[in-house]
């Protein structure tokens, strides 16, 4: 996959289409704009600035269905996310710092969205199809935005084949789509409201033992994972980040023979602080 950065013009020309393609879909099926979006058609989508568009555009694919989009639709969402990571800057293996004590865990601080591994940890609801909160600030959105709508149909797909909500601390392993990551591994964490029992604390680290061991079974040698539970389910932050670490060096141990490189990857400077002591760093 080629990621090119846009000019402004074809951003704009793309951003444009986009979100009045989705605005008519929405129309269409009478549902309801986002606020954001109703704001652009109000205004007009060809005086609306592009990071207005931008917000319109990613509402609505915040809150769209899983419906089937066609090939024009698809083609042109690609070329603006793969232009939108592009411009971001894509990190890989090689800009994330190995841990002195243990040459297998790495960690890097920035967005897990813009990361060229095997695959990427989405901290998932239940729902398993993304957060429908337009332009909520979870990860869960992020990933699902920068994926593109593929990824909401494709864990439809799963979830309709499965029957039921997804339980907490399993894995289930999709396409990245048009992020740089391969796969995506979404994993449900434990809801701990900032009180973790020990259920909790054996919950959370079940999800990284699931994600490990989805990723071996997929064939994958590299893994990157957030901090997972920490958002709004609440885990404590320095409890969960000595929970991941133990996990994972302990699935790694117990498995000498499957090359796994696995980086944790934060966004806040107060999550890289506690993961560099735990990392030797």
């Amino acid at each position: 996959m080629q990621y090119e950065t846009l000019g402004e013009a074809r951003k704009r020309e793309l951003l444009q289409y986009l979100a009045e393609y989705l605005i008519e879909e929405s129309e269409l099926h009478g549902r309801a704009l986002p606020p954001v979006a109703a704001e652009v058609v109000r205004d007009g989508l060809t005086s609306a600035a592009a990071e207005k568009l931008w917000l319109a555009f990613r509402s609505l694919a915040n809150v769209r269905p899983s419906w089937p989009a066609p090939a024009e639709f698809l083609a042109a969402q690609d070329e603006l996310l793969q232009g939108l990571i592009a411009e971001a800057g894509i990190a890989t293996l090689a800009d994330t710092t190995a841990s002195p004590v243990d040459p297998r865990l790495r960690l890097w601080r920035g967005d897990i969205t813009t990361l060229a591994v095997d695959a990427i940890v989405n901290a998932a609801n239940s729902g398993m199809t993304g957060c429908w909160a337009p332009l909520h600030y979870c990860i869960d959105n992020a990933i699902h935005t920068f994926a593109g709508v593929q990824l909401r149909a494709a864990c439809a797909k799963a979830m309709a084949a499965q029957g039921h909500p997804e339980p907490t601390a399993q894995a289930k392993v999709t396409d990245g789509y048009n992020l740089p990551a391969r796969r995506v591994i979404h994993t449900v964490g434990p809801i701990a409201d900032g009180r973790p029992t020990d259920t909790h604390r054996r919950q959370l680290a079940e999800c990284y033992r699931a994600c490990l061991d989805a990723a071996a079974a997929a064939g994958l040698s590299s893994i990157a994972f957030c901090c997972i539970s920490t958002g709004v389910f609440g885990f404590p932050q320095k409890e969960a980040a000595s929970i991941a670490v133990a996990s994972v060096r302990r699935w790694l141990n117990e498995h000498p023979d499957i090359p796994m490189t696995v980086v944790f990857n934060v966004f806040s400077e107060t999550d890289e602080s506690l993961y560099r002591p735990l990392l030797g760093l």
